[in-house]
């Protein structure tokens, strides 16, 4: 009992601890599930791992035995029910998803809880170093790594002067843009010619080019560019 007195508080404190440091990378980012978050989703693991591994203290031998615990039903059963607290921090932000980064460390931070909370300790000191570098120093990657961004694309033209599907796809690749998909529509009883395309580029400042030569084109009544809401993706 004396050891428990003191492995108990000692595997609560560790859980505490890992989960804050990660929790604090979050807040310093600026996200809403920062330092608290995670060190209560740490330590509510830890404490659920606790009450299997001492089941001793508060069971009976009699119901031990009988109805012996496994401990890996314990662990899936924090991991479902963080699933749901990290669904909460993914959200739909206008035209883009957010949250899923956080959402991962969330579910990260309750394994590593469950580590703590059975005195797993080097492997509790691993992960959390790792975790954190995956959220700092990959942070710096992703930032030096080119991805493709797409936008949606839309050009009204007067019907009798609208470019040519052939003249639309020229311009559009003159300003380094693939097109993923693009559709014809014909609106105001027919007045106007309208083309709506998906674009696809590494260089999203190329954008600002593109919408200056169409102001430029005489023909052209209105256009709207905008992130695609479908494949556009923050991770943070």
């Amino acid at each position: 009992m004396h050891s428990d007195a003191i492995a108990i508080p000692l595997r609560l404190v560790v859980a505490m601890i890992a989960g804050g440091l990660i929790g604090l990378e979050r807040s310093y980012s600026g996200r809403p599930a920062g330092l608290r978050t995670h060190t209560l989703v740490c330590t509510a693991s830890s404490l659920l791992m606790l009450a299997f591994m001492f089941q001793r203290d508060w069971l009976s031998a009699t119901l031990i035995e009988r109805a012996p615990v496994d401990p890996t039903r314990m662990a899936q059963g924090i991991m479902t029910g963080i699933g749901f607290l990290g669904a909460g921090a993914i959200m739909k932000d206008k035209l883009s998803v957010r949250g899923l980064t956080t959402a991962a460390s969330i579910w990260v931070t309750a394994a590593i809880g469950i580590l703590a909370g059975i005195g797993f300790y080097h492997a509790v000191a691993l992960v959390t170093l790792l975790t954190l570098g995956t959220l700092s120093v990959y942070r710096v990657l992703e930032g030096r790594i080119p991805t493709l961004s797409y936008f949606h694309l839309s050009i009204r033209f007067q019907r009798d002067a609208a470019l040519t599907e052939p003249e639309v796809r020229d311009l559009v690749g003159s300003y380094g843009f693939t097109i993923a998909s693009m559709g014809y529509t014909l609106t105001n009883e027919g007045k106007h010619f309208e083309y709506d395309m998906i674009l696809g580029t590494r260089s999203p400042e190329r954008m600002d080019h593109l919408s200056q030569a169409l102001t430029k084109l005489a023909s052209v009544v209105e256009f709207r560019i905008t992130p695609a809401g479908e494949l556009h993706t923050s991770h943070t």
